[in-house]
């Protein structure tokens, strides 16, 4: 099978050991997606999996979106395993956010803006997290109970504190250094423009 890779950017995640770089999975991106998904394939290979290196690169390709001042979503169909990582990572992320919100309010718009998430996944997660509810004189709201927040926190620190399994933290947005692809041409101009005006 022959397959054209030129539109796809590749994102390689490697792990050092004492052997040196060794390659655990990666991600690939469109580089000019009309519906703005964020990431069109995902695969952590098979003796790497288990190990959280999978919702790196999900969290990984949501930074991006961030750079972009976009939100984004995965390249649909979804396969069920696929899914599965994504719901997991998505009710992850906004019971993180919600929980550690400074403000007595956040509307869906706010969500979708702080985690880059569409608002279909936001509304669609929040609804799987039982946290979203109408009623006629409020009309939408989330309400995430505290026991939720304390379930997810536990799980976390179990996580961490596991010394028998790797624990690998989602994508640190201060040690990214990226540009979206479409401004590479523009940031070699702008460059040059300012050296020009230096001369």
């Amino acid at each position: 099978l022959s397959f054209n890779t030129h539109p796809f950017l590749f994102y390689i995640l490697c792990e050092i050991t004492p052997r040196g770089c060794v390659m655990v999975g990666y991600f690939s991106k469109e580089k000019y997606s009309e519906f703005n998904f964020n990431l069109a394939c995902i695969c952590t290979l098979p003796c790497h999996q288990k190990k959280g290196f999978g919702k790196f690169l999900i969290s990984m390709s949501y930074e991006l979106s961030k750079i972009e001042g976009k939100s984004g979503s995965p390249e649909t169909p979804i396969s069920d395993l696929g899914l599965k990582a994504y719901n997991s990572y998505w009710q992850a992320k906004l019971i993180e956010v919600l929980s550690q919100s400074k403000q007595d309010q956040l509307s869906l718009k706010e969500l979708c803006r702080i985690t880059s998430m569409t608002l279909e996944n936001v509304t669609q997660t929040l609804k799987d997290l039982d946290v979203l509810h109408y009623d006629n004189r409020e009309g939408h709201h989330i309400a995430i109970p505290e026991s939720l927040i304390k379930r997810y926190q536990e799980k976390r620190k179990k996580l961490e504190e596991n010394r028998d399994r790797v624990y690998v933290r989602p994508a640190d947005p201060k040690k990214i250094r990226w540009y979206p692809f479409h401004a590479l041409e523009m940031n070699k101009q702008a460059r040059k423009k300012a050296e020009e005006q230096k001369l």
